[in-house]
């Protein structure tokens, strides 16, 4: 069996994936948080925003721990394409359990059939990476450490959406991400410890790409989209912002609620025009209809 090292760099990946898995948490968890306040269209994409951030969080963490993951005896290469799927399966299934908790009419059902799903998706996305391993030899797994692994994925994931579901303040967001990012991460060091190598030395060259070559690069363009969702996520006006009023003068209401007079076809614009008033004789008599008038000899 070949020796397994989890921190070849010491805390450095421990620490970066953590912070990682954190920020993928938090974005997710505000991304959600809008989308539930949110109705039509705009929750939707909101739930896509956080399917996409969450999921590419915890790819880039697992993918920066395993660049502290060496193995006595053999290289490490990666195959791309298979490396590629692990992480559109996860946002895909990350996904389908945002979008049950989302969409979902009953809570408690959408919450446990959200939690299974994005926790299994969790998994897959840490195995399926797993599978994409090129070395000289042959990896093999403890099926009781492997069920472990899944099943803290699983609590995570549930636990996760259930602080969508049910905390608002920023603060109780921050909390929440950085107990998620600590489960994310021990659900990825557990599945490790499932892990035996036994190496067969080779000095035929290794198929697929280094992670310098291949993981580094990716982790770094995913980290920049990251960066650009934070933003985005923090300059979008909440719900709140946009239900305040803006004060209007009763005067300016009161005009606009007028009507427009009517005007003619044709005529030049300027105040309706309004009754002539009766002129009285210049000697200030006015004669009566049931009276003659005087005679003019």
């Amino acid at each position: 069996m070949g020796h397994l090292d989890h921190a070849a760099y010491g805390w450095l990946t421990p620490a970066l994936s953590y912070a990682m898995a954190s920020i993928g948490a938090a974005l997710g968890l505000r991304c959600t948080v809008r989308a539930l306040a949110a109705t039509g269209p705009s929750r939707r994409n909101w739930l896509l925003t956080a399917a996409s951030a969450f999921a590419t969080c915890i790819w880039t963490m697992h993918f920066i721990a395993m660049l502290g993951f060496h193995i006595t005896g053999t290289e490490i290469h990666y195959d791309v394409p298979l490396t590629l799927l692990s992480l559109l399966v996860a946002v895909l299934v990350v996904g389908a359990g945002l979008f049950a908790v989302g969409y979902g009419k009953d809570h408690g059902r959408s919450l446990v059939l959200g939690g299974l799903t994005t926790g299994l998706g969790v998994a897959s996305m840490h195995y399926l990476g797993m599978a994409a391993l090129r070395l000289h030899g042959k990896v093999s797994y403890d099926p009781l450490i492997v069920g472990i692994s899944v099943a803290i994925a699983v609590v995570a994931a549930t636990a996760a959406l259930w602080a969508a579901l049910h905390i608002k303040a920023p603060l109780a967001v921050t909390g929440a991400s950085l107990l998620m990012g600590a489960a994310v991460s021990s659900m990825h060091y557990t599945g490790m410890m499932a892990v035996g190598v036994r190496v067969t030395p080779s000095a035929e060259p290794l198929p697929g790409a280094t992670a310098l070559q291949f993981i580094f690069p990716l982790a770094v363009g995913l980290g920049s989209y990251l960066f650009v969702t934070a933003a985005f996520v923090a300059l979008s006006p909440t719900g709140d912002d946009r239900a305040v009023p803006v004060p209007v003068p009763v005067a300016v209401r009161a005009a606009a609620a007028a009507p427009a007079p009517a005007r003619a076809s044709g005529s030049v614009a300027g105040p309706a025009p309004g009754p002539v008033p009766a002129r009285a004789p210049a000697s200030g008599y006015a004669p009566r209809a049931d009276r003659p008038a005087p005679s003019s000899h």
